[in-house]
């Protein structure tokens, strides 16, 4: 069946060349082009698009305003198109958590060249948002009793968490209701541009009673901390010393920066069994063969399940290799950990 995309942006010549490259891939089709988050509105309800491009910049409504207003009438899957700034961060981490799904970079030049690379990227991300199960950003999960397995309680000095599409809007949830008493550190490792990391770390320290912050080469790992690894690059732990973290320049052949592969390997190596790796919502398989070696050294592995996922890609390639100890609601996540991990 034939994905149906309505465009949505103030500029005429971005309009026309997102509808090109979206009409040249036989899976999709533009129905329909708007240039305010007004007519998105409206051209929602007439022409039940199954995805939407949005601009956040725009006329008479805002992105932002426009998807918040999608999500109540008519919900359906919208990909942003942000600048690489940081305030462009801020704005698109609101459009978010007000229910977009992902996001690209807004480049009038990229857009202009119309690379296969161009060309393949956005395809892809609105073949996978089309695709997505959630349409409305989740709520904050009611706190749920989980039964404490005495023998992982106690048991874990580190929690890697890796995710990726669907991931700013699920950690947003799950950070909301972690107890102020959680001691265990958290390492987080989102698929994020280098200039959305600080800002992202900066949203869930406000929202989370734990500190949250973005990691910093040669920084201590502390209690009750939570580390975001930064975007376009890679980071490492280090348990040695009483544990820290190393921010590394990446290898342009890894396909992510971060990479859940990588962070996981280096916990495998230093942590082995005392590391708690969840791996939550996110397009691809980046996780799984960290996950593997974590497994290796008996490390406890937890999965998203597919019901709460925005993209089942990353926790269904750790569940179908058999890797994952417990595959979970994004609901029992956070009371899970403080009754068995914190």
């Amino acid at each position: 069946m034939t994905i149906k995309v309505l465009v949505v942006d103030d500029s005429g010549f971005f309009r026309r060349r997102v509808s090109e490259i979206i009409n040249s891939d036989p899976r999709m089709e533009v129905v329909g082009i708007a240039d305010n988050g007004r007519q998105a509105i409206e051209k929602n309800d007439q022409l039940k698009p199954d995805v939407i491009t949005m601009d956040y910049e725009m006329p008479v409504m805002d992105g932002i305003t426009a998807v918040r207003n999608i999500m109540k009438s008519r919900p359906v899957p919208v990909l942003m198109f942000s600048s690489l700034t940081f305030e462009g961060a801020r704005v698109t981490l609101d459009a978010l958590e007000a229910g977009a799904l992902d996001f690209l970079p807004k480049n009038f030049d990229a857009i202009a060249k119309n690379t296969a690379q161009v060309r393949q990227t956005l395809t892809d991300k609105i073949a996978a948002v089309a695709g997505s199960r959630q349409r409305k950003p989740p709520e904050p999960p009611a706190p749920r009793p989980v039964p404490v397995r005495r023998s992982v309680a106690g048991t874990k000095d580190l929690v890697m968490i890796g995710t990726s599409t669907g991931g700013p809007a699920a950690l947003q949830a799950l950070f909301k209701v972690i107890p102020a008493g959680f001691k265990t550190p958290i390492v987080i490792i989102q698929h994020m541009p280098g200039s959305f990391t600080k800002a992202f770390a900066e949203r869930l320290n406000r929202l989370s009673p734990l500190t949250v912050k973005e990691a910093e080469d040669g920084e201590r790992i502390q209690s009750g901390h939570v580390y975001v690894a930064p975007g376009g690059m890679q980071l490492m732990v280090d348990k040695r010393q009483g544990g820290s973290i190393h921010i590394r320049e990446s290898d342009e052949r890894v396909n992510y920066r971060p990479s859940v592969d990588i962070a996981f390997a280096s916990a495998a190596k230093h942590y082995g069994k005392r590391t708690l790796a969840i791996v939550l919502t996110g397009m691809g398989a980046d996780g799984r063969e960290g996950a593997r070696l974590l497994k290796q050294c008996g490390a406890s592995i937890w999965a998203q399940d597919e019901a709460s996922c925005v993209i089942f890609g990353m926790p269904m390639a750790v569940i179908k290799e058999g890797l994952s100890d417990d595959v979970l609601s994004l609901a029992d996540i956070a009371p899970k950990l403080a009754a068995e991990i914190g």
